[in-house]
């Protein structure tokens, strides 16, 4: 699939099996989502632009490279909040900015509720940041207000994603760069991804029905 990018890799593979396991306690499973991101981020920031540099070490001068391009960060509340810490101790000058989108159970459509991008000039590429993509409601919903701050390259990182999601976000935004995990099989009736790993936010945050 063009614009999707399934990272298959053993540390990638080995991970995801315990962010999956439902015996998964909170905090390991909040330790998986940090790792996999730091891998999914590695990965996606493959072709960011660099300039030259000259550095003075103990010893001597040296000559290195910096990242050249404005990176922001965009979690998707509540569940995207997981993945920041590890993209941004990677990316420590990158901007961070939330997008509140909740999905009615009823309808299954995104509802955006909270929304602070700033004034004037958009980041150069934005980092949409969620632990899955399912319908691809939020995503697109995501995609369409950084675009309309002006945004020209944007990139979904997410553990897991669903085909139908993959769909719904390129059939809108076929320009977007998908990055996962694993491609899973469908949506369930309740639009669940299944085999999925359950709710990524009641997960990381501890906040399940008991």
């Amino acid at each position: 699939m063009k614009n999707v990018y399934v990272l298959d890799h053993p540390l990638v593979q080995h991970h995801l099996v315990s962010l999956r396991d439902r015996r998964t306690r909170p905090g390991a499973f909040r330790r998986m989502v940090e790792r996999l991101s730091m891998l999914l981020v590695y990965e996606a920031s493959k072709d960011f632009e660099t300039t030259t540099v000259q550095v003075h070490t103990p010893l001597a001068v040296a000559k290195g490279k910096v990242l050249r391009q404005r990176i922001g960060l965009i979690p998707i509340l509540r569940a995207g909040l997981g993945m920041v810490d590890p993209v941004f101790n990677l990316i420590s000058g990158a901007e961070v900015w939330h997008l509140g989108i909740y999905r009615d159970e009823k309808t299954h459509k995104p509802v955006e509720y909270y929304s602070k991008l700033p004034e004037g000039k958009a980041v150069d590429i934005a980092l949409i940041l969620d632990p899955m993509l399912a319908t691809g409601g939020s995503a697109s919903a995501a995609a369409e207000t950084l675009i309309r701050w002006g945004v020209k390259r944007i990139k979904m990182l997410c553990m897991i994603a669903a085909p139908e999601g993959i769909r719904r976000l390129h059939s809108e935004y076929p320009d977007v760069q998908i990055y996962t995990c694993s491609v899973d099989r469908k949506l369930n009736k309740n639009a669940y991804i299944l085999p999925g790993l359950g709710d990524a936010g009641d997960r990381i945050f501890n906040a399940q029905a008991t």
